[in-house]
């Protein structure tokens, strides 16, 4: 159907932070009206009733890797498995690539690489590292939506971490240009030297505790209330820090904190020994501290649910056969994140109007992104249809990741997006026919390149 002129009409469409009827008219890309449906309007798409109209998701952080370890993943790759995922803006994190996205030239490069492959829009962090206090400004001038810093080793050489006097420096520059710093929040005071370390979760989970978590959140607010940087916190996966984040942000700091699919799904309990696929930095905790994130979900102290996506290859998630201390660290899931977080929500209760903005205006709001994320008049055609019973089972090997290996494997999910689009174009449909149905893809990929400050339309 041709992008110009048509409408939408559901049963259920997720609006104004509502589930309700809706005809959801788009022209020329961009949403133009939204109305009671009455009639049959002309040039129209249905949405079943068994499904619910969704702004296009939104995901604030995912490593592609390209250019330079394109073998871990690429943009095609990666934004393909965007859109089946209902995912039609992607932030892509300035590490895993080579070179890591810390200087102008590296930035132009990125984006050089990424504008001809990419089918859903694509925005870029920067890097704060050490050496490139300089290039700040000239990444922020470029449109980098922040910058990200690690306060423990990366596990790439080629972006160290910042020591707490760097810290202070990088926020008051940040706060200087009006930007934002991300930070991966572990203190390498309390993590154990990295090395072989055996095949046994529990020693892996033992070497990067709790209170690694804590004390560099900790830093990280004290940074922020002494220079008046806005900060995010990453991958929250230790749930006893919450209270600390939420008394910040009761204090009036620029403070927002992130989770992931695979802290709220996956336990410790359940990791076998060897199946280094479930590693990733901070690390996957017990059942008691998941059911303690769910209740940060549902009081709303958690402001996004994001992939960190983080793939390689297989051999590098395999190394050591299993050794926990020798392999990759980083989760594979951006396909699958709400379906994964829908499956668990439904069993506790928790509504999909509750999930929703987290996937959607929560990590649009971390980044910085406008315009996006909601179905409104005025805001681009982004669209997807989620189809909130729909089971279907996880093979690896049918992923569009470029490596067939993730911690969702054998797991069955309820809950799949069936159509994407993006600004009124349909990037990806298995339309109505269900789990065992192979999906189109729009053949020429159509995401834009997007910067910090652009109007979206």
């Amino acid at each position: 159907m041709s992008r110009t002129r048509f409408t939408i009409r559901a049963t259920r469409a997720w609006i104004d932070g509502t589930i309700r009827p809706a005809d959801v008219r788009v022209e020329d890309g961009m949403i133009t009206g939204i109305d009671v449906p009455r009639g049959a309007p002309r040039r129209s798409v249905t949405v079943r009733d068994d499904a619910v109209l969704l702004p296009g998701l939104i995901d604030s952080h995912v490593h592609v890797n390209d250019p330079g370890r394109t073998a871990w993943e690429g943009f095609r790759s990666a934004t393909l498995a965007a859109a089946a995922g209902g995912i039609t803006t992607i932030v892509d994190m300035p590490l895993n690539s080579l070179p890591p996205t810390t200087t102008r030239a590296a930035l132009d490069r990125k984006r050089d690489t990424a504008a001809p492959s990419a089918f859903v829009d694509v925005g870029f962090w920067g890097g704060a590292v050490p050496e490139n206090l300089a290039d700040l400004a000239a990444l922020h001038d470029a449109g980098v939506f922040g910058f990200k810093c690690f306060l423990s080793p990366s596990g790439v050489d080629e972006f160290a971490h910042l020591d707490v006097v760097q810290l202070e420096a990088v926020m008051t520059e940040v706060a200087r240009l009006g930007s934002r710093l991300i930070v991966h929040a572990e203190d390498p005071a309390l993590l154990q030297a990295d090395g072989p370390m055996g095949r046994e979760y529990r020693t892996f989970l033992e070497s990067r505790p709790p209170a690694s978590e804590a004390s560099a959140i900790e830093t990280v607010i004290a940074t922020a209330r002494r220079t008046g940087a806005r900060a995010h916190i990453l991958h929250l996966s230790d749930a006893t820090a919450l209270p600390v984040i939420i008394a910040a942000k009761a204090e009036g700091l620029a403070l927002t904190v992130e989770t992931c699919p695979h802290y709220l799904t996956l336990i410790a309990e359940d990791i076998p020994d060897g199946a280094s696929e479930f590693k990733c930095c901070p690390p996957i905790r017990e059942a008691s501290n998941r059911d303690l994130l769910w209740e940060g979900i549902r009081s709303g102290a958690i402001d996004a649910i994001v992939s960190d996506h983080s793939p390689s290859t297989i051999a590098l998630k395999r190394a050591g056969d299993g050794d926990f201390g020798l392999a990759w660290g980083g989760i594979s899931g951006l396909q699958l994140g709400l379906s994964v977080v829908w499956t668990e929500a439904r069993t506790r209760g928790i509504p999909l109007e509750t999930l929703l903005p987290l996937f959607t205006t929560g990590p649009a709001r971390v980044a910085g992104l406008t315009g996006v994320g909601t179905i409104e008049v005025g805001a681009p055609a982004d669209l997807t249809v989620f189809g909130t019973e729909d089971r279907f089972p996880i093979r690896a090997s049918s992923l569009l990741h470029r490596n067939p290996i993730t911690a969702y494997d054998g797991r069955t999910l309820t809950g799949r997006i069936r159509r994407t689009w993006l600004r009124g174009r349909p990037i990806y449909d298995v339309t109505e026919g269900g789990a065992g149905e192979a999906p189109w893809f729009r053949r020429r990929a159509s995401g834009r390149i997007l910067s910090a400050g652009e109007a979206r339309a």
